[in-house]
């Protein structure tokens, strides 16, 4: 897909959210300040706009600074966790087990997932998570990176689903849905076909992501008309709006490829950019405590872009978005082409 006008864009995320996204409620609790929550569609939950991503909980440069990030991520509002069992073999649910069950597990939300083939490893890696977790249940589930409808529809097949569906029938899952990063369609089949009951979808969001296979254009109406909950990933590309070229590595250099941020767009805006479309919460990496800092801030802060700002955003990136070479999650094994 390439440029799209802003009456495209306007059509497809306008009165769809029925203004819901935004209906955010201040709180408080026990542990002090909690950032605003948005409403996770059906599922009813009311999550903090802001999910520190797990992958990066499990990258930091030793376990001590993977607890400063967790007690950093609750001391600054966020109670909604994001981890999953492929994020080090287990690893970053070892430390949710360790740093985030024992002290907070009554006062926050966990999401994590499964990238199980068939039923027996999906099961085994959701018993394995909630014993690492230290946890009975966990509240938001996901069939996770489904790359294709092929890839969406043999792991259906094979009993992954049933197997989440019956997880949630004994309590060990609150709430089931899936993610992916490669294409709209995959989502989309599983939308209307393979997976209609899933209550929640996790999927990039970002400002390059209009120009090029686009969820936001393609996938988000059918999510919003469904009133299915959207999480927002990739919020920076996965790196690849700052010149990355390789996604899931831990240290992957910055630089090598075409960046948009700073030169175009700030880190700050890219979230707001994000944060401004009808989603629940953005899941976003940071590399080490000082990002993390930066990123709750911008979380705290948050001031929704108007339609012309995010427009302009839109304009100023998409002679890089259209290639595609900023969200190298995407090429299902091609790289695009320059233009």
């Amino acid at each position: 897909m390439n440029t799209i006008s802003r009456r495209e864009f306007a059509l497809a995320v306008s009165t769809l959210a029925g203004g819901a996204a935004f209906a955010e409620t201040p709180s408080s609790d026990k542990l002090g300040y909690v950032l605003p929550r948005r409403r996770l569609g059906k599922t009813g939950m009311m999550v903090t706009r802001f999910c520190p991503g797990g992958m990066h909980i499990e990258w930091m440069q030793n376990e001590a600074d993977s607890q400063k990030a967790i007690e950093l991520s609750i001391e600054k509002g966020v109670r909604f966790f994001d981890t999953a069992y492929a994020y080090g073999r287990g690893r970053s649910e070892e430390l949710c087990g360790k740093f985030l069950s024992p002290k907070y597990r009554e006062h926050v939300q966990i999401m994590s997932k499964t990238v199980g083939k068939d039923a027996k490893s999906a099961r085994q890696q959701l018993e394995g998570g909630l014993r690492r977790m230290k946890t009975d249940y966990i509240d938001l589930y996901l069939m996770h990176a489904v790359d294709s409808v092929e890839d969406g529809k043999a792991r259906i097949q094979a009993g992954v689903l049933e197997e989440l569906r019956k997880a949630k029938d004994e309590g060990k899952i609150r709430h089931i849905g899936f993610s992916g990063h490669r294409t709209p369609a995959a989502h989309n089949w599983l939308l209307e076909e393979g997976f209609p009951d899933a209550e929640a979808v996790l999927m990039p969001i970002n400002v390059a992501d209009p120009s090029y296979e686009s969820f936001i254009l393609n996938t988000l109406p059918r999510l919003m008309k469904k009133d299915v909950g959207v999480l927002a990933m990739k919020t920076l590309g996965n790196a690849g709006l700052l010149g990355g070229t390789r996604g899931g590595v831990k240290g992957d250099p910055v630089g090598t490829g075409r960046a948009v941020v700073p030169q175009l767009v700030s880190v700050r805006d890219a979230h707001r950019f994000a944060l401004s479309l009808p989603v629940a919460a953005i899941v976003a990496g940071s590399n080490d405590l000082k990002q993390l800092g930066e990123n709750l801030d911008t979380a705290k802060n948050f001031l929704p872009l108007t339609p012309s700002e995010r427009d302009a955003m839109i304009a100023a990136c998409a002679e890089q978005g259209k290639t595609g070479e900023m969200e190298f999650y995407k090429w299902q094994g091609m790289r695009p082409k320059r233009t």
